[in-house]
């Protein structure tokens, strides 16, 4: 019995006994705590691998369908330049933390990057409409932090699928008439540097008529405005290749309307009417706004009216009618003569020639390039809706609102789906 007590002893005082169980503790849970804050950490760095390439595929997928809607790639060219993309991107994200080593086997994961377009053609009308759903998926892997493999893993895997929707759609006969300023504002400088001269004479509105020379050399108004109207024009010869569907002219005004350019099929002929313009002059683009109406709204009957020859080229008796009008100024002249209330002449005539063309549902697009406040105000007014309205402040604002309004006129469509 003395034996049993005494070991009954024993094991009541090392149980009671406390002293070192922090310590127990602390060896049996450490390299819980130390994996839970692992995964913490890899939690974090998951999410950004896994944001940093939905980025990437997300991209991917708009550079291949709008490559696609634009025509300036075939399907294998857009698939090779979607994985270049997603690569590209990736690559910028991580170089700078990485060895040479895993630089190498970071860019070899992308290369099985998976790229699926699926074409559909659909005939309406007397066109086609040309839809392409591209798919890009990526993956790769993250390795996990020394705490994380505690718990026996060493990477895991991210990834990402986008998709997006490209549409180019040349169904719809269209006849535009651009109406554009060339009055003297229009010589005078913008933001951007003209690469071709390392200095020059430049016009601009401090020493205004006088040029003087600068370094760098910078891109006059009127230059941006060629470019720009060369993108949109662009874009629609991309819509119709043929010349069946689309009809275009422009007309230029400064102190008084140009000679117009009558409408013709393609986009030939207006291009060559921008290109040989020249900045001079006032600004009244009340002339220029009535002819571009009077060429739009011949009545149907007629037999030179915009619904009589599409009829005849393409079948089609309803076309849509654009007037594409553009002012870096504001009104101060009127039937070429300048004097008081000549201004506001000028802005009520095109005011009512701009209700018009409402009234003969033609849509009207207007640019404000790097316009005075009543000249913004005037353009305002005359947009079909808001949408229509467009305000740029320097050159590649210029060429954006007008590549804007030939994506629209062309029905030419990129969006992403998922």
């Amino acid at each position: 019995m003395a034996k049993r007590s005494l070991l009954l002893q024993s094991c009541s005082k090392f149980t009671g006994d406390r002293r070192g169980n922090f310590g127990m503790m602390t060896a049996l849970l450490l390299p819980v705590l130390l994996a839970s804050g692992g995964v913490a950490i890899d939690l974090t760095n998951m999410m950004m691998a896994k944001n940093h390439l939905q980025d990437a595929t997300d991209a991917a997928a708009l550079a291949a369908s709008s490559a696609l809607a634009n025509q300036t790639s075939t399907q294998a060219q857009a698939k090779l330049m979607a994985k270049d993309f997603v690569k590209a991107q990736m690559q910028n994200w991580k170089s700078s933390s990485m060895t040479p080593e895993e630089l190498a086997a970071f860019n070899e994961a992308f290369s099985a990057t998976v790229v699926d377009i699926e074409e559909q053609t659909v005939t309406v009308g007397m066109g086609n409409s040309k839809t392409y759903n591209v798919q890009v998926s990526s993956s790769f892997s993250v390795p996990l932090n020394s705490m994380t493999q505690l718990l026996g893993m060493k990477q895991t895997t991210i990834g990402t699928t986008s998709k997006s929707i490209g549409a180019t759609e040349a169904k719809n006969a269209l006849s535009m008439f651009l109406v554009l300023d060339r009055s003297g504002s229009m010589a005078w400088k913008t933001n951007a540097i003209d690469t071709t001269s390392k200095s020059c004479y430049t016009y601009q509105e401090s020493d205004w008529p006088r040029a003087t020379w600068s370094t760098p050399c910078y891109v006059a108004k009127i230059t941006s405005l060629k470019l720009a109207v060369g993108n949109l024009l662009a874009q629609l010869k991309t819509a119709d290749p043929d010349s069946k569907y689309v009809r275009t002219a422009s007309v230029s005004y400064s102190s008084q309307k140009d000679n117009t350019g009558a409408l013709a099929w393609g986009t030939a002929s207006a291009l060559s009417y921008v290109n040989l313009l020249t900045a001079e002059g006032g600004t009244d683009s009340s002339g220029a706004f009535k002819a571009a109406l009077a060429a739009l709204t011949l009545p149907k009957t007629d037999k030179s009216s915009e619904e009589k020859l599409h009829e005849a080229k393409n079948g089609q008796t309803d076309p849509k009618k654009y007037i594409v009008f553009m002012t870096d100024g504001e009104n101060n002249f009127y039937g070429g003569k300048q004097g008081t209330g000549n201004d506001t002449k000028s802005d009520n005539d095109t005011k009512l020639a701009c209700e018009s063309a409402r009234t003969n549902k033609i849509e009207v697009f207007t640019v404000a390039f790097m316009a005075p406040t009543r000249g913004q105000t005037l353009l305002r007014y005359c947009a079909t809706d808001a949408s229509h309205y467009f305000q740029a402040e320097n050159s590649a604002a210029l060429i954006s609102a007008f590549k804007t309004i030939g994506e629209k006129a062309s029905n030419l469509t990129v969006r992403l789906t998922q």
